[in-house]
C-alpha cells in the first residue's frame, strides 16, 4: 500500500512541474507577442493527440507548441525528446483541430524547452510534410 501512495506521490510532483513549465513557457510567449488560443488540447479518444498550447503569433500564423521540461542536457536535452512517434501525435491533434476552423491560417510546430532554469523557444521545431 505504501509504495502506491509514493506512486500516486510521484505522479502529483510530475504533473506539478510539468503545469508548471506549461505556465512558464505561455508567459514567455506571450510576452513575445504570441495570443494564447488553446492549452492542453486533446483529439476525442484513445490514440489520440494532444497540443500543449496552441497560440497565434502577430503575423497570424497558428503555432502548435510542444512543451519540454528536463532538469538537465545530459539526454540531448527537452528539444531531442520529442521523437517522431511524438511528432505524428501532434500534427494529428493539429489537424483536429484545424478541422474545426473556416479558414486554413499558415502553421508551425515549435518546441519549448524548459531546461535547468532556461527557456528555449525552437521555432519551426518540425514539420507536418
Amino acid at each position: 500500500m505504501e509504495s502506491l501512495h509514493k506512486k500516486a506521490a510521484a505522479a502529483g510532483t510530475t504533473k506539478q512541474s510539468g503545469d508548471a513549465a506549461e505556465d512558464r513557457a505561455l508567459a514567455y510567449l506571450v510576452a513575445a507577442g504570441l495570443k494564447l488560443l488553446a492549452r492542453n488540447y486533446r483529439t476525442p479518444g484513445r490514440g489520440g493527440g494532444e497540443i500543449d498550447l496552441v497560440m497565434r503569433d502577430a503575423g497570424g500564423t497558428l503555432v502548435f507548441v510542444e512543451v519540454r521540461q528536463r532538469s538537465s542536457r545530459s539526454h540531448g536535452g527537452a528539444a531531442a525528446s520529442v521523437g517522431a512517434v511524438k511528432q505524428r501525435r501532434i500534427i494529428f491533434a493539429a489537424r483536429h483541430y484545424l478541422m474545426r476552423l473556416a479558414q486554413q491560417p499558415p502553421c508551425r510546430f515549435d518546441v519549448v524547452s524548459v531546461e535547468a532554469g532556461t527557456v528555449e523557444w525552437l521555432q519551426g521545431a518540425f514539420d507536418a510534410g
